[in-house]
């Protein structure tokens, strides 16, 4: 295993520099720096390079990793980066912002690569932010906080460390965060205070304030108003925060949502400039949108590419605003396409927006609340300059009566007043000094987020107040005092400030499994790092996750770096934040096991029983509901999390409370017709689609196939005529073993070739001979119409980069199944293509093609004549006996959508964009059909620090042992818009019996179980006789073991088994070692002898 600290103690002069389930569920060296590209003045910046530290090999269970073990970077490794960062010749490197591309877009993304930005403060907020900023890409990033770390910042600010203390944070910080992103070039900004040179600042796109003073906000935020500079203002206080945003006059929003322009099939036009939409698919406008027109017949001049404002009328119509007088008569046929308009925003000053604030609602529930914090965040300010720049003392009563007068002195100043609450402008008070990681990860998020709008223009800016807070999160069950919350001198001061000492010690004390160590988990385990969670006596935390680092988390997954790629991602994130907390050395135990059934006997009885709860960090649905399933069964806590993109979502299950994760259930993924697929494609997913399938009918089944035929014995006899597929698979074993089995890489070149001509000339040859482009349908409409696009044949053209590019990805492809070197010589390939010659073709009358897929297939099996068992036998007796091919084998291709030299991509996107243009669609670059072909979710590191901050926000509760769902919050965000809902998660359902002398007996459906010891099945029935529950039937897995109408010699067999002896007696399966219990389903009438439904019961083992 290798590991990687996140920081380094050395900083050099040089810079790091180079050339992203939802909804419900389900993301180094250096070269020089050029002058021209950082600060006219050379001494106005340090340069700061981070090094890259060794690898560190875990031996034992838990991580352990220490500051010596961190090293600089060789000189071979500074050039390996440099190199890659020259190459790159100023384009986004994909291999590394492949999930962040899908979300922001090239253009973003360039925009982002020229922009200089300055974070100004660098305690857990500020590391947070430019954390966030370093990994999406800047052009470069200077960080200002010359303060010396103090002990306390150690709550929040994973990269200081206690040797930090006393020196200056931006100095110890910088080289940490450059370690981050090879192309985000890192510097400090000199100086003592940013104040005392505004005209510095006019170098930076953007500006982000944190732990500042509200005068120097102020000033320096209407300073970058009046000279274009972006400024987004952000802190937190405790389980408060705020954020202010100010872009400026004529701001533009190029795409305020970033979700994908909707399209689709215009039906109608008539003349008062209602669109009719084919009843396929709703269109997915909403009233204000704009869309442009093409392909439409008789009103050619919507063709012209105008955006035209529509009206919504219906889920499938919608009209033009402007109508279509003077456009003629609509004949046919037609395209519509969204258009996204950009959207021109005017912001106003700080000054301007303290005393009239523009306030965002974050949670609905808390209406009020904004306005009241807004007051009380600026009498935090006014008492702290009258204090040296202190805020008051952690649950100081005398404090806070003093914040609370300065609250209402300012409230009486404003135009319009709003209604104080006491206890929480108190609160805020007593909070003020608390520095706390889930908040800081939210609004590091938040922030992050905000200035990569300022900067690309991509996603709706906040306007531009918005206050959060989570006092739902304070505990109930432990208390809070001056005492308990006074500063201890400790790392965990910003915690005991807001908590107290006693639930510090809760926390530290837990027993946390992390299920999951990618973006998420990383992002998870840095906040329990800051925590101290699980780093007590008693304390431990568990990460599993089987996946390797690749390149492309490393844009996201912040604990990694370059060198941890290969290795396992929950060794390197244990390791790493060791590093950040030397509190969890042992504390960590590393597994490298998924979760699943196939491993209950790593994760027993004895493992779950001893947690505390669990937090899922997963991307996968399988995996998420087994883990779900799993707590219930041992009534273990989960908090469950996702993104999307922008996208976000956390879930709270509750023991005995609330629904659990597989309550319900995503909606399927969306599928299309084959007969659409094979014939009729009308959208470049179709034919992605199309082609996806091709890769693996070339690549994947034949070698399959002719595997199976060498290692099975008997496999014509008995394999084969089990799959009811005979036919197709002796065709295709007798064309990979005989008639087509290459020998060269030019019978590759030669195969490939001739494919071409079968799927993009032929095929459509044949389908315009069975249906010409004048045909009618039986109601007399023509065939093509409507989702039916008529294509042309292609002719081959090797001077067409599509056309070349098939052929050199298909004849590698084959050569990789049949063991043959690969080539990527044109000439070579060209010499075999020069001297080939194609066949013409003359369609076959006796082909049937699917018109609709309503129909009945006619080449489906049984549709058809019954296959000749003569021609079967004798295709079958030409095959290669196994024998006389010993030690052939052919390689079938494992799709990987990331390794950009192995022709995967590159073959799905010749092929889909051929078929693309057969039907005249509008094709699709790599970069796209990547995303769709290898599905591939979308992420960005803004939203998933977001998310795992609320997931920490709801951790508290839990740790606190809240019982009361209203204190707890399932949580949607949605950052381009942006969008903030919570909501009280949903009680599990409940039901009733009526038990002995009639008593109505309260049942959990999800919560609830019985449970036994492992007693006879006589002693079984009458147990639950005692309960006013009369069994009627009892199974086990698929085995009935009992039912009230067995017969009296089988009853008397079975009655005195124990319970584990009939399982094993009725499965003839014995019960695993490691099992130590058994689950019966039942059913069961009641005292009225009506069927009721009962929870499972579980049998314990004796052993």
């Amino acid at each position: 295993m290798t590991t990687s600290s996140p920081t380094a103690p050395t900083t050099h002069s040089i810079t790091t520099k180079a050339a992203a389930k939802l909804g419900k569920r389900r993301l180094s060296g250096s070269s020089e720096t050029n002058p021209a590209e950082t600060e006219s003045n050379p001494n106005k910046h340090k340069k700061i390079m981070t090094s890259q530290p060794p690898t560190n090999a875990g031996d034992g269970p838990t991580a352990n990793v220490t500051m010596e073990d961190v090293n600089v970077p060789s000189a071979a490794e500074l050039k390996q980066v440099q190199d890659s960062s020259n190459n790159n010749n100023g384009e986004i490197d994909e291999g590394l912002y492949s999930r962040q591309l899908y979300v922001l877009g090239h253009e973003a993304m360039k925009k982002m690569s020229n922009s200089h930005i300055l974070v100004v403060g660098l305690r857990g907020l500020g590391v947070e932010i430019a954390k966030n900023i370093a990994l999406a890409g800047v052009k470069s990033l200077t960080l200002f906080d010359p303060k010396p770390a103090r002990i306390e910042d150690l709550s929040s600010q994973f990269f200081l460390h206690e040797s930090d203390v006393g020196k200056p944070r931006a100095e110890v910080t910088a080289p940490r965060v450059a370690e981050l992103n090879p192309y985000t070039p890192v510097s400090v900004h000199a100086g003592e205070s940013v104040t005392e040179d505004l005209e510095g600042l006019k170098k930076y796109q953007a500006i982000v304030l944190t732990d500042m003073a509200l005068k120097d906000q102020v000033k320096i935020a209407d300073f970058c108003h009046e000279n274009g500079i972006y400024v987004v203002v952000t802190d937190t206080f405790g389980l408060f925060g705020t954020i202010f945003t100010d872009f400026g006059s004529n701001f533009t929003v190029g795409d305020p949502t970033g979700e994908n322009p909707v399209s689709g099939i215009v039906a109608g036009v008539n003349e008062e400039g209602l669109v009719s939409t084919l009843e396929e698919t709703r269109h997915g406008l909403e009233d204000g949108d704009f869309v442009s027109f093409t392909e439409v017949e008789g009103m050619e001049k919507l063709n012209d590419g105008t955006p035209r404002k529509i009206v919504v009328k219906g889920p499938y119509t919608f009209a033009i605003a402007e109508g279509v007088a003077g456009m003629g008569e609509y004949k046919k046929g037609g395209l519509f396409t969204q258009v996204k308009m950009p959207k021109i925003i005017d912001f106003e000053t700080m000054s301007k927006q303290l005393g009239k604030p523009e306030l965002m609602i974050s949670d609905f529930a808390k209406f009020d609340r904004p306005g009241m914090v807004h007051v009380g965040v600026q009498a935090l300010h006014a008492f702290a300059e009258t204090r040296g720049g202190e805020l008051p003392r952690p649950h100081n009563e005398e404090d806070a009566q003093e914040v609370l007068k300065l609250a209402e002195e300012i409230n009486g100043k404003l135009e319009e007043k709003v209604e104080l609450d006491d206890k929480i402008i108190k609160e805020l008070s007593f909070q003020a000094r608390g520095d706390i990681s889930p908040m800081a990860a939210f609004y590091g998020g938040l922030a992050a987020q905000e200035v990569l709008k300022s900067v690309s223009g991509k996603f709706h800016p906040i306007m531009q107040w918005m206050y959060f807070d989570s006092l739902e999160s304070l505990p109930t069950n432990s208390p809070r005092s001056e005492d308990e919350c006074r500063p201890r001198g400790t790392r965990y001061d910003g915690n005991i400030a807001v908590f107290g000492q006693s639930f510090q010690t809760k926390i530290s004390n837990q027993k946390q499994f992390l299920v999951g160590a990618g973006a998420i988990g990383c992002e998870m385990l840095k906040n329990w790092a800051m925590l101290g969670l699980g780093s007590g006596s008693e304390g431990k935390v568990t990460v599993t996750d089987m996946d390797q680092i690749e390149r492309s988390n490393l844009n996201r997954q912040f604990l990694f770096r370059p060198k941890d790629v290969g290795s396992l991602k929950s060794e390197a994130a244990a390791n790493a934040v060791v590093a950040m907390n030397s509190g969890l050395q042992g504390k960590i135990v590393v597994l490298k096991d998924r979760v699943g059934q196939d491993t209950e006997e790593i994760f027993n009885e004895g493992f779950w029983e001893e947690l505390s709860g669990v937090t899922n960090a997963l991307d996968n649905v399988d995996a998420r509901t087994y883990v779900d399933r799993r707590c219930v069964f041992f009534h273990k806590p989960l908090l469950d999390s996702g993104t999307l993109g922008t996208k976000g979502n956390c879930q709270v299950v509750l023991p005995r409370l609330t629904e659990s994760y597989s309550s319900s259930q995503d909606p399927p993924e969306q599928s299309f017709p084959m007969c659409t697929l094979r014939s009729f494609p009308n959208r470049i997913e179709h034919t992605i689609a199309w082609a996806k399938d091709l890769f693996h009918t070339y690549f994947v089944g034949p070698a399959e196939i002719v595997n199976s035929y060498l290692s099975q014995k008997d496999y014509l006899s008995t394999a084969l005529k089990a799959s009811g597929n005979e036919k197709q698979t002796l065709e295709t074993l007798n064309e990979a073993l005989r008639t087509e089995k290459p020998e060269t890489f030019e019978d590759c070149v030669e195969w490939a070739r001739m494919q071409f001509e079968k799927q993009y000339h032929n095929a459509i040859a044949q389908l315009l001979f069975n249906f010409p482009k004048d045909s009618k349908t039986s109601s007399g409409q023509a065939f093509w119409s409507g989702p039916k696009r008529a294509p042309d044949p292609l002719t081959f053209d090797v001077n067409n980069d599509t056309h070349y590019t098939f052929v050199l990805a298909a004849a590698n492809l084959r050569a990789f199944n049949y063991g043959i070197k690969a080539e990527n010589d044109k000439g070579k390939v060209l010499a075999v293509l020069e001297h080939m010659i194609v066949p013409d073709f003359k369609p076959d009358p006796g082909v049937k093609i699917q018109a609709d897929d309503k129909e009945p297939d006619p080449n489906a099996a049984g549709n058809g004549a019954m296959d000749d068992n003569d021609e079967l036998e004798k295709i079958a007796k030409g095959l290669p006996q196994p024998k006389t091919l010993a030690g052939f084998k052919m390689e079938a291709v494992e799709f990987e959508k990331d390794d950009d030299t192995n022709y995967h991509i590159d073959f799905i996107t010749a092929c889909s964009n051929l078929r693309a243009e057969n039907y005249k669609i509008v094709t699709a670059d790599r970069h796209k059909t990547k995303f769709i072909a290898g599905k591939i979710i979308p992420a960005i590191a803004t939203t998933t620090a977001l998310v795992t901050g609320l997931v920490v926000l709801e951790l508290y509760k839990i740790i606190d042992g809240k019982t009361d769902l209203e204190q707890y919050k399932n949580g949607f965000v949605n950052l381009a818009l942006p969008f903030f809902g919570f909501s009280e998660p949903i009680a599990s359902p409940k039901g009733t019996y009526k038990g002995p002398g009639g008593k109505e007996v309260v049942i959990d459906k999800l919560w609830d179980r019985f449970e036994s010891e492992d007693v006879t099945l006589k002693q079984f029935v009458e147990d639950f006789k005692k309960k006013g529950l009369e069994i009627t039937m009892i199974s086990s897995g698929v085995s009935l073991l009992y039912a009230s109408f067995y017969t009296p010699a089988k009853l008397k067999e079975r009655m005195p088994m124990r319970m584990s002896e009939l399982v094993e007696h009725i499965s003839k399966k014995k019960i695993p070692e490691h099992q130590r219990n058994v689950i019966f389903e039942i059913t069961v009438e009641d005292e009225t002898e009506e069927d009721v439904e009962v929870p499972y019961v579980m049998v314990k083992l004796r052993k």
